[in-house]
């Protein structure tokens, strides 16, 4: 018997085989089918000797991996540096109550947190209906028609909002006035937006609205406002409206259970943020946004909107709605770059205000209002004033002590909000107790068993102007008031998540999508108090473990790039990509080189690149691919030198978004420098890159990385991302600021594109944990491993499917494309029928149709073990054997297992059967479907006719009756 050494028995511990599907048998294997002896002698083969590294990936105190539980005990000595405080600083965000069994069937279930956007709709039907709960409860809530899936955050929601009216207005003002009593952070991102567009943003006292006798397009109002105050607009709105001008509504949605809403008083949009409806602090994020406005304007709106069908069947079915108005279609026309919702918050917020339902979140709201009236009352009795006479649950109390209780809130484990030397906030929430109400008493130099609460609560009144009061009904669809007991909830979850594919149940192979294990280690960090429970304006001495973190972060990233700087602040790719080219802009600018404003993109670019350069008033110059999907390199060149005095940037993504490592990668970035412009590297495709080769170390100025990608957060169904941008050495000075809370990294930086400073802060401990456990030689083996699983797929496909781009050897990088287009002339089977049968199969599809119209585009990543990719390689033969014989003849043209799927369940086992293939084809076209089946929940869903008859809240009251 061959002696194991102690050495190996360690090894045994790691996380890398843990994270790596195939085993080195396996790889082996794998690696003979294509002809290499390594998986080291595959990536010579695959990867440009001029790109690769010349050193190891160097992580410093982690370039050894750490096991799992050492990586926990890490980050756990990190985390307690952290205090975790009563925070009642208010300015957006509040301590909150999420229920248990949202928190165990939700926040920490796989089936939840690893699904992808809800673009396969037959697969997303549970997912699809919370988010039409979420978009329900916004509309009920804020009184508006119709309210998209969610957004980034608050601030990013009231800046779609301003170009949102700016579009829909008569107005020809480029005047957009913000009332002073917006949330700082709002402020600044809303200027952030409007400065490259040319939007002059003027603030105006909220108490002279009424006055305002400016020309502008819009105005933006806080309701309540940050100090607290509860303000009747109605008839500044309508006379705003007398003289062109929309207004725009930032509206808290527990206030509104209480409070008349806006769209009851004349706003056009209402934007603001979910997160105290049971979504943790976690440092500011990630927590959904939401937009809302008038119906008329749902074709102008941005972000995505989940809408009701019909199936082949005929019976009700969900969808995202409207999509040929997103960025990914519309590229340089697009308005919006944003192709991210916060998904999974948005689910927790409605099934809040299911669980709670509308009595039980005005029971909260009044409990909240009525302990704040009860601490007014307290603190004039102790000879204090009030700056606000209005409230919901906010006072600003004045006070010329204003340092001393701060720190004796401190001292008592308390935070409130720092205004100026005379004066205090202080926001109450759903966590606050009497006493919560009796310590803060005591803060303010009370005696806190003084506090006689029955008489205080038999005096307190409401107190918001009396027209104010909310008398319309919300919430009043079945779906709820019926699940409030724990067991009827727990089921609904349960039956809802049974409905989806996620990644807790197959491969999800999308390209450029990189859907890969989000281990469980992982994700237990991002529930700890120490991480979830810290306000993002909580004092610098109470987040060292963040700051901690985030910089130990930030130095992982800039090692895997090659890049000199990270900023974390961007909550979503789009967001860093946004930031990316403001950066690049700036710094022209600096230069005095401002007049730069040609951008270079590729055709093959994903769509969020030219609409990102739009939005920050760059001119997007389309630049050709040659016949192998590579950028052409003699048109790019002649544009360049076309637009060499005005050449900001170009915009590419590396490896291609066809799946390829293009060899002329250095010498594109060569002709951009020596024209004066900045490269931009795209980092959707970085899960090629780790430990290879870096962007920074090849020619790249600035990227973006996708954290919900290469770097184990999950997706969410749909969000929440994190897209940080990292810069090259020139760049860093440009790095993105948040000014209004003070946290400045150097005073060249760009204005926040984010409401929090750390961005989405609470899930960065998922990528920590991801490249600690790996260490710099588990990220290279990643890497490889993808590379492998892609090429493996190829080779498989290829005598059955066309590979539609590869490089050298007829290698793929991580990715590949299929053309189905042959296949479609011959036969009318179109990829989306392939899509659909997949389904049958129990798989979600690969990305349909981009970067080229009628393709499929695969990436395995490198968590598939072998078993897995090749029960998707026997799915995908077996349905070209279905393919051949509609060509043959065997199957009719139109009636045929790919035109007829996804086959669900009532219509397999219906009495009537009128397809001339069999039942069994249908159901169980493989063997070990007969053991393992995923059914469909509905038959095909109708575009055209959800498009035709859009609808896009709970199904209506008659069909419940």
């Amino acid at each position: 018997m061959t002696r194991t050494s102690l050495t190996q028995l360690e090894a045994r511990d790691g996380f890398i085989p843990r994270h790596i599907g195939p085993s080195a048998s396996e790889q082996a294997a794998m690696l003979s089918v294509l002809g290499y002896a390594s998986r080291a002698e595959l990536i010579d083969a695959v990867v440009p000797a001029n790109i690769r590294r010349k050193d190891e990936l160097d992580l410093g105190q982690f370039f050894e991996p750490l096991p799992e539980q050492a990586a926990l005990a890490k980050l756990k000595g990190i985390a307690a540096q952290n205090k975790v405080m009563k925070s009642l600083i208010g300015q957006g965000y509040y301590g909150t109550h999420t229920p248990p069994v949202i928190l165990r069937n939700i926040f920490e279930n796989p089936a939840w947190y690893t699904a992808y956007t809800p673009y396969q709709p037959e697969i997303s039907q549970g997912r699809l209906e919370a988010i039409l709960n979420f978009q329900q409860v916004i509309t009920d809530l804020t009184g508006m028609g119709i309210a998209n899936a969610s957004m980034l955050d608050e601030g990013t929601a009231a800046a779609e909002a301003m170009t949102l009216i700016q579009r829909v207005g008569k107005s020809s003002s480029k005047v957009f006035y913000v009332a002073d009593d917006v949330l700082p952070q709002t402020l600044e991102v809303v200027q952030t937006r409007a400065k490259p567009i040319g939007v002059e943003v003027r603030t105006v006292a909220a108490a002279d609205i009424e006055n305002l006798a400016e020309t502008c397009f819009g105005v933006l109002l806080q309701y309540p406002g940050v100090n607290g105050d509860v303000r009747d607009y109605r008839a500044a709105v309508e006379k705003l409206h007398a003289g062109g001008s929309m207004v725009v509504v930032a509206a808290d949605l527990l206030a509104l259970t209480v409070l008349t809403p806006p769209g009851e008083w004349g706003a056009d949009v209402v934007v603001g943020n979910s997160q105290r409806f049971g979504v943790p602090l976690g440092f500011g994020g990630p927590h959904a946004g939401y937009l809302a406005t008038r119906d008329e304007y749902k074709r102008s709106m941005a972000g995505r909107l989940a809408g009701v069908t019909i199936d082949a069947q005929g019976n009700p079915a969900y969808r995202l709605a409207l999509q040929t108005r997103e960025q990914h279609i519309r590229r340089e026309k697009a308005t919006s770059n944003i192709c991210t919702a916060q998904v999974l918050l948005a689910v927790m917020a409605s099934m809040y205000a299911v669980y709670h339902g509308p009595q039980g979140l005005a029971q909260i709201a009044r409990r909240v209002h009525r302990y704040t009236g009860i601490l007014a009352a307290a603190l004039q009795g102790l000879g204090f004033q009030l700056a606000n006479d209005t409230y919901f649950d906010t006072l600003t109390v004045i006070a010329d002590n204003a340092d001393d209780i701060h720190r004796a809130a401190n001292d008592n484990g308390v935070n409130l909000r720092r205004i100026d030397a005379r004066h205090v906030g202080i926001s109450l929430d759903e966590t606050i107790g009497r006493g919560d109400i009796a310590l803060l008493v005591k803060i303010f130099g009370g005696a806190a068993d003084a506090i006689d609460f029955d008489t205080l609560d038999k005096d307190a009144q409401d107190a918001w102007p009396a027209g104010l009061a909310r008398t319309s009904a919300y919430l009043t669809h079945p779906t709820f008031n019926r699940y409030h007991a724990e067991h009827e909830m727990l089921r609904y979850l349960r039956a809802l998540a049974d409905k989806d594919l996620a990644l807790d149940r197959t491969m999800i192979p999308l390209g450029s999508c990189t859907m890969k294990l989000n281990a469980t280690s992982e994700m237990i960090p991002v529930t700890w108090p120490e991480f979830s429970d810290i306000h993002p304006f909580a004092p610098s001495d109470q987040t060292v473990g963040y700051t901690e973190m985030i910089a130990q972060l930030e130095a992982m990233l800039c090692a895997v790039t090659g890049y000199a700087g990270v900023s974390l602040q961007p909550n979503a790719g789009s967001q860093g990509e946004y930031a990316g080219l403001l950066i690049i802009k700036k710094y022209h600018e600096s230069r005095g080189e401002g007049h730069r404003n040609i951008c270079l993109i590729p055709s093959s670019a994903h769509g969020t690149n030219p609409a990102s350069a739009n939005m920050v008033g760059m001119k997007v110059v389309v630049t050709a691919c040659d016949a192998n999907g590579n950028v052409d390199l003699v048109d790019l060149k002649k544009k360049a030198e076309e637009h060499s005095a005005n050449l900001a940037c170009v915009m590419v993504t590396y490896p291609s978004t066809h799946g390829v490592f293009e060899e002329g990668i250095k010498e594109l970035c060569e002709i951009v420098h020596a024209h004066g412009g900045q490269v931009y590297v795209d980092g959707a495709n970085m899960n090629a890159l780790v430990g290879v080769a870096g962007p920074g170390l090849f020619g790249g100025d600035v990227s973006h990385l996708n954290l919900h990608k290469t770097f184990c957060i999950p997706h969410g169904g749909g969000g929440p991302g994190v897209g940080p941008v990292a810069v090259a050495a020139h760049l860093v000075p440009f790095l993105p600021n948040q000014a209004s809370t003070g946290y400045q990294r150097n005073e060249a930086g760009i204005g926040a594109v984010s409401s929090a400073a750390y961005g989405s802060a609470s899930i960065l401990p998922i990528s920590w944990m991801y490249i600690a456990m790996m260490g710099a030689e588990g990220l290279t083996a990643a890497t490889e491993t993808a590379i492998l699983n892609a090429n493996y797929i190829a080779r498989r496909l290829a005598p059955h499917y066309p590979v539609l781009y590869t490089g050298h050897d007829g290698l793929v990088a991580h990715e590949c494309i299929i053309d189905l287009r042959p296949l479609q002339d011959a036969t009318g089977i179109s990829n989306e029928d392939v899509a659909k049968r997949l389904m049958d199969f129990g798989f979600h599809a690969p990305t349909m149709s981009f970067p080229v119209p009628g393709t499929l585009m695969i990436e395995p990543t490198e968590s598939e073990s072998k078993a897995e990719l090749d029960r998707f390689i026997e799915a995908m033969i077996c349905i070209h054997a279905e393919i051949v014989k509609v060509e043959r003849g065997e199957y009719d043209r139109m009636d045929n297992p790919l035109k007829g799927a996804p086959h669900t369940a009532e219509v397999v086992t219906a009495d009537d059967w009128q397809h001339t293939y069999s039942r069994e084809v249908a159901a169980f076209p493989v063997p070990s479907l007969r053991k393992k089946k995923y059914w469909p929940p509905v038959g095909r869903a109708d575009n055209a006719y959800g498009d035709r008859n859009l609808f896009c809240g709970c199904a209506p009251i008659e069909d419940y009756e």
